[in-house]
């Protein structure tokens, strides 16, 4: 075995200290970086930026909509290639890929032609493993360096509208969590890290589908994942998966996720499921489209403008539409009405804490995709058309409420982020805006056009920024 060679040694023990000196600024673990909060503490990512602008390096990569992970010299990306579900390593100094490693699903799952991916859910990592999770597959592990640990297949995933999976695993405290809320047969899991070992899984038979990604909160002590689906934001026992709380009457159809800032525990979200049910009477939807009259209805016989949400209704995947598909839809959701509406959570309820534990509820400006951010005292989300909100995030008073983002209209699915005074907005056609955090209006700093579609959230570390395109990874900064 050769030694190595002093010199070498001593600079690598200088580089490994100079990562972990700041873990906020090297490390952006999961979607939305640490506890998914859309923040890096101490980052100072540069104004100006975008194609031509702080451009450190580019990289083509294949399409997908998920958002990088990363940790110290290492970016993590999943991408869909071939035929083949990927995990892949760049270089964070010069977007060189470093390795790839791919999985060949048996089956692929549905997913939306235009917005989905195969690939969309984004990896995390702890500094020794990168999990990484495929609706088409199941989870699987590798150490830093790209070697395989281990694999959990799991059934092919059902998502709500067949629009595809869209959740994202966390690791806390050596533990995967991993949300599958599905049209049916959902459940929330939890895996050892080190090990692929099932710890525990809780059904979620209410839950009928969302897209959100959990988030880790220590609730008066105790330690909690939350996560939201069918009008309902619930809690439940990190170590034993066993539900705690649940606060009623938000959102139905979730793809937002929760913040947790300062104690607290935030959740909007937006969505056209405001009434008891999604769907409408069986009478009602078969007289529209059932042109033969036999009582069922075809896939042939829908248009093709509302095929691709109505193919979500059909519950068992065999092509129509039946009464049964309606009375499994419908049976999740009648217990509960939905209301669009951000709620703000106190610590240290257990049972139903809607009347007793939700500090504030505001119903304006909501987000359909993009999940806020909490900065500075303040909560700040934006809705489709670049309608951007600000709100106190103790008394729930607005800052400014539905302002419009000049020159950026369109949907918005990548979320907030936010670093050294700054909020960094991304909208679907591809403009990304850089506003002044506080004041009582959206202040632009900035605005870039990429001229190609944003979907994934971008990703701050020190002083760089990390923007993932339709085609391309860019970093800027320094």
């Amino acid at each position: 075995m050769k030694s190595t060679p002093p010199l070498l040694a001593v600079l690598g023990l200088v580089a490994a200290a100079s990562l972990s000196a700041d873990d906020a600024r090297a490390h952006w673990p999961q979607f939305r970086g640490a506890n998914a909060s859309g923040l890096s503490a101490g980052a100072k990512p540069p104004v100006k930026v975008g194609p031509g602008e702080s451009v450190a390096w580019s990289i083509d990569v294949p399409w997908s909509p998920s958002s990088p992970a990363i940790w110290g010299e290492r970016l993590f990306l999943t991408t869909y290639r071939d035929g083949q579900l990927e995990t892949r390593c760049h270089d964070r100094s010069d977007g060189k890929l470093r390795w790839a490693r791919g999985v060949k699903p048996e089956s692929v799952e549905d997913f939306h032609r235009s917005d989905g991916s195969p690939a969309a859910s984004s990896p995390a990592t702890d500094g020794s493993h990168v999990v990484s999770y495929f609706g088409s597959f199941g989870l699987i592990c590798h150490d830093m360096d790209g070697k395989e640990l281990w694999r959990l297949p799991l059934p092919l995933a059902l998502s709500a509208g067949q629009y595809g999976s869209g959740t994202s695993p966390i690791i806390v405290n050596h533990t995967v969590v991993l949300c599958r809320d599905l049209y049916r047969f959902s459940s929330l899991l939890a895996v050892e890290v080190r090990t692929g070992k099932k710890l525990w899984e809780t059904p979620r038979p209410e839950a009928s589908g969302s897209f959100g990604t959990p988030v880790y909160w220590n609730n008066a002590g105790v330690e909690e994942v939350i996560v939201a689906a069918n009008s309902r934001l619930k809690g439940f026992d990190l170590k034993t998966g066993k539900q705690r709380w649940v606060v009623e009457n938000v959102t139905g159809y979730v793809c937002t996720t929760p913040v947790v800032a300062d104690g607290m525990l935030y959740f909007a979200a937006w969505s056209n499921d405001t009434a008891d049910s999604p769907l409408p009477k069986w009478e009602e939807f078969y007289k529209k489209y059932d042109r033969n009259q036999d009582g069922i209805v075809d896939f042939s016989e829908i248009d093709e403008a509302s095929i691709d949400y109505w193919r979500g209704v059909d519950a068992n995947r065999d092509g129509k539409f039946s009464k049964e598909d309606w009375d499994i839809g419908t049976t999740a959701a009648k217990a509960v009405r939905s209301e669009n509406v951000i709620v703000a959570v106190k610590p240290g309820g257990t049972g139903n804490i809607t009347d007793s534990h939700v500090a504030w509820r505001f119903r304006k400006g909501l987000p359909y995709v993009s999940s806020p951010v909490a900065y500075d005292g303040r909560i700040y989300f934006v809705k489709d058309g670049g309608i951007v909100t600000s709100l106190d995030s103790k008394t729930g008073e607005p800052a400014y409420v539905q302002e419009r983002i000049a020159g950026a209209p369109g949907s918005y699915y990548a979320s907030l982020i936010a670093a050294d005074g700054r909020l960094y907005v991304a909208s679907l056609p591809g403009k990304l805006t850089v506003l002044k955090a506080g004041g009582d209006k959206p202040e632009i700093l900035h605005q870039a056009d990429f001229g190609e579609r944003i979907l994934a959230t971008p990703a701050i570390v020190g002083n760089r920024l990390y923007v993932r395109t339709a085609t391309k990874l860019w970093a800027f900064g320094n």
